[in-house]
């Protein structure tokens, strides 16, 4: 990844595993859609298996990284989105378990104590149904993708804020 991106978007999983796949299903989806509808240039689209020495080299640098990951909800609500600010929560916290044993958690600990954080970093967590061997998400999972993908692309083009889109300019 380019140190100078100003957005990260980094789909955490593992295709091989069912849902853990949503993150990546995230990334491909923002990235088929590129052609027609353009991310900001500084913008990297990115996979990864969720190792933490990966992730902080993936974003070091940003100004806004959002990133992409399955969890397990217990009992949890397949398909359901969350969307948590970094600075305000533990990760490795028991309420945000992701579907790794190491990762995106340890990855954030690991980054605030080495001062490599994005300024701002997002995570959606999306709970997972089926987690087992094999490919293709669970229906309540893949309905997620593309509605994920959209306030993604809104996250971008608002700086990250999670608020409403910034107002049009005013017409001339």
């Amino acid at each position: 990844m380019e140190r100078s991106a100003r957005v990260a978007v980094i789909g955490v999983g593992n295709d091989l595993r069912r849902d853990d796949g949503v993150g990546w299903a995230v990334v491909r989806t923002l990235r088929d859609r590129s052609a027609a509808r353009p991310l900001p240039p500084d913008t990297v689209l990115s996979l990864s298996d969720g190792e933490p020495a990966g992730l902080i080299d993936l974003w070091t640098g940003t100004a806004l990284t959002i990133v992409v990951d399955a969890v397990r909800g217990e009992p949890g609500e397949p398909g359901t989105v969350h969307r948590i600010e970094a600075a305000d929560a533990d990760l490795r916290a028991p309420g945000a378990v992701t579907s790794h044993g190491l990762g995106l958690g340890e990855a954030v600990a690991l980054a605030r104590a080495l001062g490599r954080l994005p300024r701002r970093l997002c995570v959606y967590a999306v709970e997972s149904a089926d987690l087992t061997l094999g490919t293709g998400l669970s229906p309540a999972v893949g309905a997620a993708v593309a509605p994920l993908a959209d306030r993604i692309e809104a996250d971008i083009l608002r700086g990250g804020t999670g608020g409403p889109p910034p107002a049009p300019p005013p017409a001339q």
